[in-house]
């Protein structure tokens, strides 16, 4: 059962008499519902109205339930609200003034006649817009709503409430000043032109929800005309998420990544982006990569630029078939694929103690019930699980870092550096079932910007070094 997604309060007014709120609560669970909460609204000599929370798996049972309580004797539902609806009602993020206006003298100082020093200050010294504007820690989180939280194709406008999510966990577990900006626009010359005409104020962009390939068109432009960070949180955030989980993984399997075998099915963003990171990380002999149509290889004839070089760069023995063929005897598994697409029977073809890492959601390409019995090590992108590997493990502490240290852009050792310090952060408390951090992990910020501005300045990224 979905407990995020779909939960709804209800306001109910019922008798007081004896047994009856017992009732509701067995009408709720009997419709397919699950109390997760009652408070006291009011208490009249004969009636009690109170506020019931209930999660449901969906739309459907969530009038289910409503019904099966009205339709008790004396109850009635007053009224109820969808408590997801509620939380984006007017938007999830919004500005501050980080500086008080409410005297002459503050108006004087903040705005005219001081502001114009500031402003001479900055264009005597173009260096000085990090220190005195928004700019230094601000970000641009880019969507076109072409690829929107699994949902396909909904548009820029219906994209703003999960750009807007990336803002908040940007604000929350970074402390970056994040601002969305869904385009409509999708030719990807015309979205760079854009992104790079409003570039001024950000100290990177955030690229989000934008269906392939002109994901990877996008990036690529952006990347040769701004001087800041271009960050694809499906790409890179992904990839060292994955990365991590993975080293974790076969760390506990007593191996390492040089000398595994391991197979990735899906090579859409984040899977292209795992392929090159683990290519650069020294796994390109020992990779095996396919899609749909099975293991890319250099005899295919429908191959892009981007999976013609992958063929050149991986599976040098030329194996063919699918992902349940191509896992025999590996010894890591990576779904960014469809669900369902390997069985316990498959995954008992691998080495032993496999780390399987199957990110399909809703429903992974392994089941968790096959999982349990033959995986040694088991992750999923889903939140009711252990080892939840999810880009939010990867993308705060990335911006934090190369913030911290005005970045002119990211490179792969940057990315590895983050993937690094997410699988260092699990520490003393590595198992089976903590390969990766929770994403609220309180050091995991920290770990990994540290990781990130540390990498940046070694390889020449940083505008500015630590003292």
């Amino acid at each position: 059962m979905s407990t995020v997604d779909h939960s709804l309060t209800i306001r109910t007014k019922l008798p007081s008499d004896v047994g009856t709120f017992g009732q509701v609560i067995a009408a709720i669970g009997n419709a397919g519902g699950e109390v997760g909460g009652v408070d006291l609204v009011r208490a009249g000599p004969s009636t009690v109205t109170r506020d019931i929370t209930v999660q449901v798996v969906d739309e459907a049972a969530a009038d289910a339930v409503q019904k099966a309580i009205g339709a008790l004797r004396g109850v009635e539902v007053e009224h109820s609200h969808d408590r997801v609806f509620t939380c984006h009602v007017g938007g999830k993020v919004t500005m501050r003034n980080r500086v008080p206006v409410a005297t002459r003298d503050d108006l004087a100082m903040a705005y005219t006649p001081g502001v114009a020093r500031v402003c001479m200050a900055i264009h005597d010294d173009p260096e000085k817009v990090w220190d005195y504007t928004i700019r230094g820690n601000s970000v641009m989180v880019v969507s076109d709503g072409s690829s929107v939280v699994g949902q396909g194709d909904l548009g820029a406008e219906a994209s703003l409430p999960a750009v807007e999510a990336k803002c908040v966990f940007l604000r929350e577990l970074a402390g970056v000043d994040a601002f969305p900006l869904p385009i409509i626009e999708r030719d990807p010359d015309k979205m760079a032109d854009i992104i790079a005409r409003c570039s001024s104020v950000f100290a990177g962009i955030h690229l989000t929800d934008i269906a392939a390939p002109r994901c990877f068109e996008l990036a690529t432009k952006l990347r040769e005309r701004i001087d800041i960070p271009v960050l694809h949180d499906d790409q890179e955030g992904t990839a060292a998420a994955l990365l991590a989980a993975l080293t974790n993984g076969l760390r506990i399997a007593g191996k390492t990544l040089e000398e595994s075998t391991i197979v990735v099915a899906g090579l859409g963003p984040g899977g292209m982006s795992i392929v090159r990171i683990l290519i650069a990380a020294g796994v390109g002999k020992s990779l095996i990569a396919c899609d749909r149509q099975g293991a890319v290889t250099s005899e295919r004839s429908d191959l892009s630029d981007q999976l013609a070089w992958v063929a050149a760069n991986t599976n040098p023995e030329g194996k063919s078939g699918g992902a349940a063929a191509l896992i025999e005897d590996a010894d890591a598994f990576i779904g960014l694929s469809s669900s369902g697409i390997l069985t316990a029977a498959d995954v008992r073809r691998m080495a032993e103690n496999p780390v399987v890492l199957a990110l399909a959601m809703p429903d992974p390409e392994l089941p968790p019930s096959d999982a349990l019995e033959v995986a040694g090590v088991y992750g999923t992108g889903r939140p009711d699980l252990p080892n939840q590997i999810n880009s939010a493990l990867a993308y705060p502490g990335i911006w934090r870092g190369a913030l911290d240290c005005r970045a002119r852009h990211l490179n792969q050792a940057m990315i590895m550096a983050a993937a690094r310090a997410i699988a260092d952060t699990c520490g003393s408390a590595l198992s089976e079932g903590y390969v990766v951090p929770s994403v609220l992990n309180p050091d995991l910020v920290d770990d990994v910007a540290k990781a990130v501005r540390t990498t940046a300045e070694a390889t020449g990224a940083a505008r500015a070094w630590s003292m």
